[in-house]
C-alpha cells in the first residue's frame, strides 16, 4: 500500500480510538463504571513501495540525493508526525504500526518501545540471528559488539496522544539495502543497515516473519486477539 492511504488510515483508526477513550470517560457514573466497553486496540502489516519519510525531530539534509534523483527512483517522500529521523521504507520490509490505547497495557512510552524491539529481536532469534540494542539508540541491532560494524535490522519511530499510539517499526526482511544510500538512516553515520534475509543467508518472506511478530508481541502486551484481516 502506498504511503499516503496508509498514513490517512492510521490516522483515521488513531483518531477513532482516542475519540471511543474520550466518550468512554465522559460516560464514567459516580460510581466509577462507564457506558462505554473499552476501544479496540490495532495492529496492522503493511509492505510500502518505496518511500522516505523524516520524523519530527529529523534533519532533512539527511536525505543526500536530490528530489530529481528520488523521482527518477520512483521514491515518495514525507515529512510527517512521528518522533525520529529519517528512514526508508520499500519492498521486502514489514512494517508494523500498533494502534494501541497504553492506558489498557501501561502508561511508560519508553517501555513501550522497549517491548516493541524485544519483539523483533525475538522474532529474529526464530530464524537464528542473534540481534540486540545499542545503548542510547532506538532500534534493533546485530553485531552490536562490533562497534562502527554494527547494522541496523530494525528502525522504530512512534506518535503518542492520550496514551494512544501509532506508527511504529520497519523491519528489514528482504530489503534492497541500496536504497539506504539515498539516506543516512536515521542520521547515524557511522552504521550499517542489514536484512533478515541478508543474515540467514536465504531469501526470507514477509509471510514467514509475520505470525512470529504477531506472536512475540502478544506475548509481551498479553493483548487477546479478536480479529485477523
Amino acid at each position: 500500500m502506498r504511503y499516503k492511504p496508509c498514513w490517512n488510515y492510521q490516522e483515521e483508526v488513531f483518531k477513532s480510538v482516542i475519540a471511543r477513550k474520550i466518550a468512554r470517560r465522559d460516560t464514567i457514573s459516580d460510581e466509577g463504571k462507564a457506558d462505554l466497553p473499552l476501544p479496540v486496540s490495532h495492529l496492522l502489516f503493511v509492505e510500502h513501495p518505496h518511500v522516505l519519510t523524516l520524523g519530527r525531530s529529523g534533519n532533512a539534509e539527511n536525505v543526500i540525493v536530490s528530489p530529481e534523483r528520488l523521482a527518477e527512483l520512483g521514491v515518495d517522500y514525507f515529512p510527517i508526525n512521528r518522533g525520529g529521523d529519517i528512514t526508508y521504507h520499500g519492498p521486502g520490509q514489514l512494517v508494523a504500526y500498533p494502534i494501541l490505547d497504553l492506558d489498557q497495557f501501561f502508561t511508560d512510552i519508553h517501555k513501550y518501545l522497549r517491548y516493541l524491539e524485544e519483539g523483533v529481536i525475538r522474532t529474529c532469534a526464530d530464524f537464528g540471528v542473534v540481534a540486540g540494542r545499542i545503548d542510547g539508540q532506538t532500534g534493533v541491532w546485530v553485531d552490536i559488539e562490533a562497534g562502527n560494524g554494527a547494522r541496523k535490522i530494525c528502525a522504530f519511530g512512534v506518535k503518542c496522544s492520550r496514551w494512544v499510539t501509532m506508527h511504529g517499526l520497519a523491519f528489514n526482511v528482504d530489503s534492497d539495502l541500496n536504497f539506504f544510500d539515498l539516506i543516512i538512516p536515521c542520521g547515524i553515520s557511522d552504521k550499517g543497515v542489514t536484512s533478515l534475509s541478508k543474515e540467514v543467508g536465504r531469501t526470507i518472506s514477509l509471510e514467514e516473519v509475520k505470525p512470529q511478530l504477531k506472536q512475540h508481541l502478544q506475548d509481551l502486551f498479553q493483548w487477546d486477539e479478536i480479529n485477523v484481516s
